[in-house]
């Protein structure tokens, strides 16, 4: 019996990759439904190329400041992604804002994970909007990517309890945690066939969980 096909999934990074990191361990084991072709950086320098070589994923880097505009980054970042014949692109603290039509052109295979409740909290410094706010509950959020920021549907949360001594860095070192188990978990859906986009809403199929919760 020929092997199951597996997903092609690429990851795009600006910084370190601490997500990247839990994809790529996660990608390891054999029955799991994706595998890492590519990861790619719109920063040369950013650390999270270094990891995934050493790992033996092959990497490359687009400098964004050698465009001169977002629609001609956005150009190479899709070729280079089509080259490497990915079916499924992983945001993972690629701090670029896409182009509508980028988003468009990778609709319903492209996933983005976002420090925060969704839909609170959009944006940059979650933690610190999230105990400005009071909320007695922050987290994480893995959602299909569409033209509207950290908009787009949600395929699933992970939540954790605020607590009375918390600050920024401790919400989130707490929060860290929870992205780097929820976000391998919602790939393995996705990558999976068992959760999809449906218009503007995620479809989860029977035989999966409805849904993906960690708390502590």
């Amino acid at each position: 019996m020929a092997p199951v096909r597996k997903t092609r999934v690429a990851i795009l990074i600006s910084g370190r990759g601490s997500n990247m990191v839990a994809l790529l361990e996660a990608a390891k084991d054999p029955a799991y439904p994706a595998e890492i072709v590519l990861v790619l950086s719109n920063r040369p320098e950013a650390a999270g190329l270094a990891r995934a070589a050493e790992a033996g994923i092959p990497t490359q880097a687009i400098d964004h400041k050698a465009f001169p505009d977002r629609a001609g980054f956005d150009a190479a970042l899709d070729a280079a992604l089509r080259a490497a014949q990915v079916d499924l692109v992983c945001l993972a603290g690629f701090m670029r804002i896409l182009t509508t039509a980028f988003v468009a052109s990778w609709a319903g295979r492209m996933l983005n994970i976002h420090p925060s409740l969704l839909p609170l909290f959009k944006g940059t410094h979650t933690h610190r909007q999230a105990l400005d706010a009071g909320v007695r509950l922050h987290g994480c959020t893995v959602h299909f990517v569409v033209p509207e920021l950290d908009a787009g549907p949600i395929v699933a949360q992970a939540a954790i309890p605020v607590r009375q001594d918390d600050d920024p860095d401790s919400l989130a070192d707490r929060v860290i945690v929870q992205e780097r188990r929820l976000y391998p978990a919602v790939l393995a859906l996705v990558a999976g066939g068992r959760a999809r986009l449906e218009g503007d809403r995620v479809v989860i199929a029977e035989a999966a969980p409805d849904g993906v919760l960690f708390s502590l």
